[in-house]
């Protein structure tokens, strides 16, 4: 549906997420096959893998699909991270262009820029500032709160392409909030529940993720009427 309603004017860059490698193969085939332009590489697993193991897993997706490929860690929700070493094996895979990162570890960051910085092109998650991201070399950012502010973000990131750093680090801190508001309770509750203020009817998170109760209503409200969408 998404390819559909882009119809080419925007690149369509789709979540491969499967806890195993053939699984992660076939869909990355088949989201392929069906017209993204890139794909996004996630890995959940229960169980701690190796670094072998991880580099295993991503050459195999990429190798199985002709477009770009993202690859993404979040060590918080997953029990592997990339070590600098293992970027630079997936290094040698052509389609793999570009890293998101959500570990939260700027040095980390750094190190990776340094060593690797002319082969990943690198996103800002969520989770980062996304000013000391771009400040480090990054191209862009995968801002979650762009659902709910997108002119907001969009701006954000212009003043940083600008190189306009003290004007989007205080752009930063009035959008900041909306981060802390998406950690403290459900990035999916609050992105709904912002909508539906909006005059979106989104309807509700599917379970077993949950509304925003009253008081997380309030918090989004106030976050969202400070930013000025409201």
């Amino acid at each position: 549906m998404v390819v559909e309603t882009t119809a080419g004017r925007v690149p369509v860059i789709a979540g491969v997420n499967e806890i195993t490698t053939n699984g992660a193969v076939k869909q990355a085939i088949e989201t392929e096959r069906i017209g993204a332009d890139g794909i996004l590489v996630i890995l959940p697993t229960y169980f701690p893998l190796s670094d072998h193991q991880v580099v295993e897993h991503f050459r195999a997706v990429a190798r199985a699909v002709s477009c770009s490929v993202t690859l993404y860690t979040n060590p918080k929700f997953a029990k592997w991270d990339f070590t600098v070493d293992t970027l630079r094996q997936l290094s040698e895979e052509t389609n793999i262009r570009y890293l998101k990162d959500a570990s939260g570890n700027i040095g980390k960051l750094m190190s990776i820029v340094t060593a690797l910085g002319d082969r990943f092109k690198i996103f800002s998650a969520t989770a980062h500032v996304p000013v000391f991201v771009l400040m480090l070399g990054g191209v862009g950012w995968m801002a979650g709160p762009a659902c709910l502010i997108p002119e907001q973000s969009i701006a954000l990131y212009e003043l940083a392409c600008q190189k306009r750093w003290e004007e989007a680090l205080e752009l930063q801190k009035k959008l900041w909030p909306l981060n802390v508001a998406f950690q403290r309770y459900s990035l999916a509750a609050c992105v709904k529940a912002g909508l539906e203020m909006q005059g979106f009817p989104v309807g509700p998170p599917l379970p077993p993720q949950q509304q925003l109760d009253e008081e997380g209503k309030r918090v989004v409200s106030q976050i969202l009427t400070n930013i000025g969408v409201l």
